[in-house]
């Protein structure tokens, strides 16, 4: 009995889970500013899915490729944080067995210190003005070291769920978001990356 009302609880989050405005809206139509976006994501390992959540964004980010790291990073942060709440509702589900609940409590652990690492990432990136040189360096090492952080902690939640005891929709569930998530992270990863050797 516990177990099916905890199905049909992760099917009624499912039934109203809001597509974010990255998912809901197609591509914009070509222009410079999208094929300074696409040319941009062909270095990342997930092109598609990177123009796919930059190009709602082609008229703040133009050609500006340090908008674009900017804007890459926040949509990872605002994944981070849909999916931190995601974790915080399954922690309230009732019939979850111990290693089950045990593993989203870590998990929920784990996306607490993405949000905080991707959102220092940001701030990082706004306080560092017209650097250049060493100092130019030193920011950016910050920020490709939080955020490569941040990509660990995604799989270190999904590896908290292996074996198959812990088979089932709780970890399909999370699984699903957390390899949305580490995509888009590392597509904002690849792109500071770029941005810090060729700036």
């Amino acid at each position: 009995m516990a177990r099916t009302i905890l199905t049909f609880s992760l099917i009624f989050l499912s039934l109203f889970y809001v597509p974010t405005k990255i998912e809901s809206t197609k591509v914009a139509a070509t222009s410079p500013a999208t094929n300074f976006i696409k040319a941009s994501c062909s270095a990342t390992t997930y092109p598609i899915l990177c123009v796919k959540s930059l190009s709602v964004y082609a008229s703040s980010i133009q050609r500006n490729p340090r908008q674009l790291v900017e804007t890459a990073l926040t949509v990872s942060l605002e994944r981070a944080q849909s999916t931190k709440t995601f974790v915080a509702r399954l922690t309230k589900f009732k019939g979850l067995k111990p290693r089950e609940r045990a593993a989203i409590k870590d998990c929920f652990e784990e996306m607490s210190d993405n949000v905080d690492r991707l959102s220092m990432s940001i701030k990082e990136l706004k306080s560092m003005g017209q650097a250049r040189g060493k100092e130019f360096i030193w920011h950016m090492s910050n920020i490709e070291t939080w955020v490569s952080a941040a990509l660990t902690d995604d799989s270190t939640c999904v590896d908290g769920f292996s074996g198959r005891t812990l088979n089932g929709r709780i970890k399909s569930s999370i699984k699903a978001r957390m390899t949305n998530l580490a995509q888009v992270t590392s597509n904002a990863l690849a792109l500071c990356n770029h941005f810090a050797e060729k700036y």
